[in-house]
């Protein structure tokens, strides 16, 4: 049978729907475990070049990439390095960073997610952003909240940003929007898949 001629499908334009199909192509993935030893390998390596001490990080959901193991092996190397997961603040809509640590007391926020309960906040000098999707240049798409974008656009100073995500997430179209923050760099199975260090 011959394949001239054939196209895969392009992913669909609208962005709730590209939402909706990338979160159910990573939930099915076969491989998804292997791909996630390959990213938690990326990460640690990775991580040996940055000079920060404080990292924002997040609470896998939905067949997110669990970036928590290859973060606390960074801790485990420095005692003044510190790993925080994203508090919503109800009235602002924005995330707050609060200190987590294995076996640290947890409780679900209003979305369900799993949060630190009453451990010290503090500014990340890093924050890890998970990827529904990722287009060129530092654009991620995430799960429509806007959130991190309005997080981001509040910080001061600025974190240096990294977008965790897998490859199939990749989608090359993807344009910002006039509220979205771009980030830093892009990780991915595969390696350093973009990183702007100017």
């Amino acid at each position: 049978m011959s394949l001239t001629g054939f196209k895969l499908p392009e992913p669909p334009r609208d962005k709730l729907t590209l939402r909706r199909q990338l979160q159910a192509e990573r939930q099915a993935m076969s491989d998804r475990h292997q791909r996630s030893v390959y990213l938690q390998e990326v990460l640690r390596v990775w991580l040996l070049s940055r000079p920060e001490k404080t990292i924002g990080a997040y609470w896998a959901i939905k067949g997110e990439f669990d970036a928590l193991p290859a973060l606390y092996r960074w801790s485990e190397a420095d005692p003044e390095r510190r790993i925080g997961l994203p508090v919503m603040d109800r009235k602002t809509k924005q995330l707050r960073f609060h200190v987590w640590y294995p076996g640290c007391p947890m409780e679900e926020d209003a979305f369900g997610i799993l949060k630190p309960k009453d451990t010290e906040e503090f500014h990340p000098q890093l924050l890890l952003a998970p990827c529904v999707g990722f287009g060129a240049r530092g654009i991620r798409l995430g799960y429509g909240g806007g959130f991190y974008d309005r997080t981001l656009a509040t910080l001061n100073p600025m974190p240096y940003t990294a977008g965790i995500g897998f490859g199939h997430g990749y989608i090359p179209w993807l344009e910002a929007e006039p509220h979205d923050v771009p980030l830093d760099a892009m990780l991915t199975e595969d390696g350093v898949f973009w990183q702007n260090d100017a």
